[in-house]
């Protein structure tokens, strides 16, 4: 086994020195004075990474939970929903819709297509809410939730419910300027704090339709989360170490300003992109700077992706992702989100030419991938 591991996949991402010290600190009681404080300058914070000035609801357990908080709240059996998908974390909606007997439309794509604004603003005229996915890493779209939301507003009165799981504080999201109802997310991700927090931002039009849903829920009922919020506590026991944890990793991203960490992670994107057709790999992610959280690719013709990620994993210590669905064995993914630099990057680049290399596939030229990274990186205005 390697000596070092290096973690550079969409999630779990590495965790912050800062954030570290931040998850030794002695444990407080959830009902101490000291940890409202902390609570509440974490939920300040977490409106200012969603963009919003409504409600950002704290779900212990990984960001499926807000996922499924959102369809028990606004959804009773039989309501009609639309769920879109070009990818597994699209296609989780659907069967968390399912589950609690939804109506579903479900407009499916391709994987690895973007989401047609238009299409799913035709499916959504008559129905209650809308479910989409932002950042889809199991193929690296980053989907336009932005458009989507316009469409479906200028269809209908859907709420538009975004799994902005592994996009919060890695792209741009801005909720309340874009129109979004409910986004979710996970601790994990961009937010560089250990899996185990979940997050609901939802508007206060969102709210008031949970008063309405009759599908029976207990520890994910909003309005129980927010009644307990609203006198800046929890209603259950809360992971308290991952608030700690959570509150230095925002502090992180408020100290660079969120445009300037979107910028850095495009910048991470564009340098892995080009290494990685240099070491003369097809991208099955997009080419352009919407894909700025994961980079997928392709498998040369003949070479088992799953092979791949074992070879990086148990030989170099490189973790990076294998595929998903379809694509399981066709892609290797790269992350490039949260506590991730110039020279993860060239690590990942380097550990896959080695894997490749015990396959029988080699670059033009040996370290291609490397080299052409590290001149991407010399070209940026960007501090990587």
């Amino acid at each position: 086994m390697p000596e070092k591991t290096y973690l550079i996949t969409p999630g779990p991402t590495p965790v912050p020195p800062e954030v570290q010290a931040a998850l030794a600190k002695p444990v407080l009681h959830h009902r101490s004075p000291d940890f409202k404080r902390l609570f509440v300058d974490t939920l300040t914070g977490l409106r200012t990474v969603f963009e919003t000035s409504g409600e950002v609801l704290v779900i212990p357990g990984s960001g499926t939970y807000a996922m499924e908080s959102a369809v028990v709240n606004l959804l009773s059996p039989g309501d009609r929903a639309v769920v879109a998908s070009a990818g597994n974390f699209g296609e989780r909606w659907l069967k968390l819709a399912t589950t609690y007997r939804a109506d579903v439309t479900h407009v499916e794509q391709r994987w690895g297509e973007s989401l047609d604004a238009a299409r799913i603003g035709d499916a959504s005229a008559d129905a209650r809410a809308v479910f989409i996915t932002h950042s889809e890493t199991s193929t690296g779209v980053v989907h336009d939730v932005r458009a989507i939301a316009a469409a479906v507003r200028r269809a209908g009165d859907a709420v538009v419910v975004v799994d902005a799981v592994s996009s919060l504080g890695g792209v741009e999201l801005a909720m309340d300027d874009w129109g979004i109802d409910v986004a979710v997310s996970g601790s994990q991700k961009a937010l560089m704090t250990p899996p185990g927090l979940a997050f609901a931002a939802v508007s206060p039009r969102a709210m008031a339709m949970a008063a309405e849903s009759t599908t029976p829920r207990f520890a994910l009922d909003w309005q129980r989360i927010a009644a307990a919020q609203a006198k800046d506590g929890t209603a259950f026991t809360p992971p308290v170490t991952l608030v700690s944890g959570l509150n230095e990793a925002i502090r992180l991203i408020e100290r660079d300003g969120l445009q300037t960490t979107y910028a850095r992670n495009r910048a991470l994107a564009r340098a892995t992109r080009e290494g990685v057709k240099a070491l003369g790999l097809e991208l099955f992610s997009p080419d352009d700077d919407s894909a700025a959280m994961v980079t997928a690719v392709r498998m040369p013709e003949g070479i088992d992706g799953q092979d791949v990620y074992t070879e990086l994993r148990d030989r170099h210590g490189v973790v990076l992702a294998g595929g998903q669905g379809p694509l399981r064995g066709a892609v290797i993914r790269i992350g490039h989100m949260g506590y991730m630099n110039r020279f993860d990057i060239l690590t990942a680049l380097a550990a896959l030419e080695l894997a490749l290399a015990t396959f029988g596939h080699r670059p033009p030229t040996p370290g291609a991938g490397v080299g052409r990274a590290a001149e991407v990186f010399a070209e940026e205005t960007v501090d990587v």
